[in-house]
C-alpha cells in the first residue's frame, strides 16, 4: 500500500493536471475538483479494487463522482492511475473529446457514471450495492458527492433505503467544503449537523479532515459492521492553491495563464 508522503505526491500532480485542464479549456468548478481530489486520490490507489487492468471486471469495486462538475479531478487522477493515458487530458472540453465537463459513462475507462445532476450518485451506488449483495459478489461501492448535493431530497430517499438493507459494501463520501453555488453550504440549508443526521438515519459515519491521508485512508477501507458508511470528509474549496482556498468566485472563474503560473508555482513549492 502507498505511504501517505506517496499519496500526498500523486495529489500534488493531480492537482497540477486540473489546473492546466481547466486554464487551457477556460472551464470552471476548478475549485470544486481541486477540493476532492485527495478523496479521489486515496480510493483510487488504496481504498477500492479497481484498476487499469480491471476496469470491466464485474467483480471489481465501483467508484462514483456524484458531483460531476468535480470531473476533471477525475480525468486526472483516472490518468495518474493508468486507467487513460495522461496526453488525453489536454483534450478536456474539447469538441468531439470524450472527457466533456461533466463525465459521461464510459465515454473513457473508469467512469462508471454520468454525473452533474446532482442527487442521482447515491441512489445508483446503493442500487449497485445491492446487486453486489445479492449476487455474492465482494464489490463494494464508493460515491463521492458534494455537501451541496445533500439539499437533494433524492439524497435522504437513498440514505433511508441503504441501512434498511443493510449494505455494508457502500460507502458514501462527503466533500465537505461549505461552500457551493450560491453561498456557504451551513447557510442555504438546515445541512447541520451533518454527521448526526446521517447517523440517524442508520448510517455507520466518520468525520475526518479529508486532506489528511492518514486519517482519510482508514476511514475508506473500515467496514459499516453492517451499516453503509458515511465519511464526512472536511475539506477546503480550491485546496492547494493559497488564492484559490475557500473562495466561492472559483466556483466559475477558470485560471488565466498568469493564475496558471502561480498556482503551479505553489505547488512545486508544496512539494
Amino acid at each position: 500500500m502507498p505511504t501517505a508522503k506517496e499519496l500526498a505526491a500523486v495529489a500534488r500532480a493531480v492537482r497540477a493536471d486540473v489546473l492546466t485542464m481547466s486554464s487551457a479549456a477556460g472551464v470552471a468548478h476548478v475549485a470544486s475538483a481541486l477540493s476532492c481530489v485527495d478523496i479521489l486520490v486515496a480510493i483510487y490507489f488504496d481504498a477500492a479494487r479497481v484498476g487499469p487492468d480491471t476496469s470491466r471486471d464485474p467483480q471489481r469495486d465501483r467508484v462514483l463522482l456524484s458531483k460531476g462538475h468535480a470531473g476533471a479531478a477525475l480525468y486526472a487522477c483516472l490518468a495518474a492511475r493508468g486507467f487513460v493515458d495522461r496526453s488525453a487530458l489536454s483534450g478536456y472540453c474539447a469538441d468531439g473529446s470524450p472527457l466533456g465537463e461533466h463525465p459521461s459513462r464510459e465515454a473513457v475507462p473508469g467512469v462508471e457514471i454520468s454525473s452533474g445532476s446532482l442527487g442521482h450518485g447515491l441512489g445508483i451506488g446503493t442500487g449497485l450495492a445491492l446487486a453486489a449483495r445479492l449476487t455474492g459478489s465482494p464489490t463494494r461501492v464508493f460515491v463521492v458527492m458534494s455537501d451541496g448535493e445533500c439539499n437533494e431530497g433524492s439524497v435522504w430517499e437513498a440514505a433511508m433505503w441503504a441501512p434498511r438493507r443493510g449494505l455494508d459494501n457502500l460507502v458514501a463520501i462527503v466533500d465537505f467544503n461549505k461552500l457551493q453555488a450560491t453561498g456557504r453550504s451551513l447557510e442555504i440549508t438546515q445541512l447541520a449537523p451533518l454527521a448526526d443526521k446521517w447517523r440517524a438515519f442508520g448510517w455507520d459515519v466518520a468525520e475526518v479532515d479529508g486532506h489528511d491521508f492518514g486519517a482519510l485512508v482508514p476511514a475508506l477501507r473500515a467496514s459499516g459492521g453492517g451499516l453503509p458508511r458515511l465519511v464526512v470528509a472536511h475539506t477546503v474549496k480550491g485546496k492547494g492553491v493559497s488564492f484559490m482556498e475557500d473562495d466561492l468566485e472559483w466556483h466559475y472563474r477558470p485560471p488565466s495563464e498568469a493564475d496558471l503560473r502561480r498556482a503551479l508555482d505553489e505547488l512545486a513549492a508544496g512539494a
